[in-house]
C-alpha cells in the first residue's frame, strides 16, 4: 500500500515507519524537517508544517496516498485540514485520538463532576463534554513538549470532525499512556530516579498508588497503527490501544523495581501524611483503564513485544537519556525521609 505519515519522524511514527517498510510499503512523510528520518532515503519526503497542507495539496496528490496517517491532530481545525486537503486523495484517514476522550478523564482532573464512570472504558463508554481537556497548566506543560498542540486542543471535537466526512472514512485509534525509549514525558523517571538513587522506599498517596492508569508500549502502539493503516476492515472504525495488564500505579512501580533489582518498599500512606511534593491535584477515585477488546477482536492485534522486554529497554533508554531539566524540588528526600519515619512510628 501507499502509506503517508504526518509528523511520523517522532516517538511513535519511527517504530509504524520502520514496520511498514519491512512489510513493502510505500511510505511518505510529511514532516519540519527537525527530526532525522527513521529509514532515510527509503521514504518519500514533503517539508512542511500541518498549517500548511493545504499549499502542498498538489504535490501530496500527486504521490497519490491510499491512506493518511496523521499524528498531529490536537483541535477541530487540524482535522478540517486535514479534510480538506486528502479529500479525493486518499481512500481513508487513520488519526491518533486519545483516551483523554473519555469522562473518566474528565473526572480524574476533576473537569466534571457527579459519580465515576465505570471501567474498563470501552469504545461506548461516556465521552467527556467538549471543551477544555485539561487545566490550563497542565495544557502548558503539554504545549511546552508537543509543539503541535494548540489552545485550541481537544480530541473530541477532533473525532467529531473527522466522523463529519462519510467520503473520506476515518479510523480512530484512541492511545493511551504510551511509554519506551525517546518517551518525551519521560514517564518512568521518578521512579527510576529514586531507585538508582537508593531510595529505601518509594511514597505514594493512598488513591494514587491504588489507581489503575492505562498504559502501552510504544513498538506496540506502533504496531496497532500499521494494522489500522493496513487492513481495510479498519475504515470508520474506532479503536482504544491499551497494554491487557490491569496493574494498579503501585504494581507498575513494583515491576520497574523487580527489574532493576531493587528490594525497597511501596508505601502507601493517607494524604495528610504525603510531603507536598508528591500530592497530585486529582480524584485518582477514577480509573483509566481501557478496554482493547476490538481491536484485538477485529485486527488481530497483539502485542509484539513482551512486557517484560519493554520495561526493561524503557529503563535501559531512561538511564542513558535522563531529562535535560530535573526539577530538585520534586526529589525532596528529607521530606520524604521525615513522611517514612512517621510511617514507621
Amino acid at each position: 500500500m501507499r502509506v503517508m505519515l504526518i509528523g511520523g519522524t517522532g516517538f511513535i511514527g519511527r517504530h509504524a515507519v520502520r514496520e511498514l517498510l519491512e512489510s513493502d510499503h510505500e511510505v511518505a512523510l510529511i514532516h519540519r524537517g527537525q527530526t532525522p528520518l527513521a529509514a532515510e532515503g527509503c521514504v518519500a519526503e514533503f517539508i512542511g508544517e500541518h498549517s500548511l497542507l493545504a499549499d502542498m495539496r498538489g504535490e501530496l496528490a500527486r504521490w497519490s496516498p491510499e491512506v493518511v496517517v496523521d499524528f498531529i491532530l490536537g483541535s477541530a481545525a487540524q482535522a478540517a485540514v486535514t479534510l480538506d486537503v486528502f479529500r479525493g486523495v486518499a481512500r481513508r484517514i487513520v488519526a491518533l485520538s486519545s483516551g483523554d476522550v473519555y469522562r473518566a478523564m474528565a473526572v480524574l482532573h476533576r473537569l466534571e463532576s457527579g459519580p465515576l464512570e465505570p471501567v474498563p472504558l470501552t469504545e461506548d463508554s461516556r465521552l467527556r463534554a467538549p471543551g477544555p481537556t485539561y487545566s490550563p497548566e497542565t495544557l502548558a506543560k503539554l504545549r511546552s513538549t508537543f509543539s503541535w498542540v494548540d489552545g485550541d486542543y481537544d480530541k473530541v471535537r477532533v473525532e467529531q470532525t473527522l466522523r463529519s466526512d462519510p467520503a473520506l472514512p476515518a479510523t480512530i485509534l484512541r492511545l493511551p499512556m504510551v511509554y519506551g525509549p525517546g518517551d518525551p514525558l519521560h514517564r518512568f523517571f521518578p521512579v527510576l530516579k529514586r531507585i538508582i538513587d537508593g531510595r529505601p522506599a518509594i511514597l505514594y498517596e493512598q488513591s494514587y498508588a491504588l489507581s489503575i492508569p492505562c498504559r502501552g508500549y510504544v513498538e506496540n502502539v506502533a504496531h496497532a497503527i500499521v494494522l489500522a493503516a493496513t487492513r481495510e476492515e479498519a475504515a470508520g472504525r474506532t479503536y482504544n490501544v491499551a497494554d491487557p495488564f490491569r496493574f494498579t500505579e503501585a504494581e507498575w512501580t513494583e515491576k520497574i523495581g523487580d527489574a532493576l533489582g531493587w528490594r525497597g518498599r511501596i508505601l502507601s500512606l493517607p494524604r495528610e501524611q504525603v510531603p507536598k511534593h508528591l500530592l497530585l491535584p486529582y480524584n485518582f477515585a477514577q480509573h483509566l483503564f481501557m478496554d482493547s477488546t476490538r481491536i484485538r477482536a477485529e485486527l488481530g492485534y497483539r502485542e509484539p513485544i513482551a512486557l517484560d522486554v519493554s520495561i526493561g529497554r524503557t529503563i535501559e533508554w531512561e538511564q542513558a537519556n535522563p531529562p535535560r531539566r530535573i526539577d530538585p524540588a520534586m526529589f525532596d528526600y528529607a521530606a520524604e525521609d521525615e513522611a517514612l519515619q512517621g510511617a514507621s512510628v
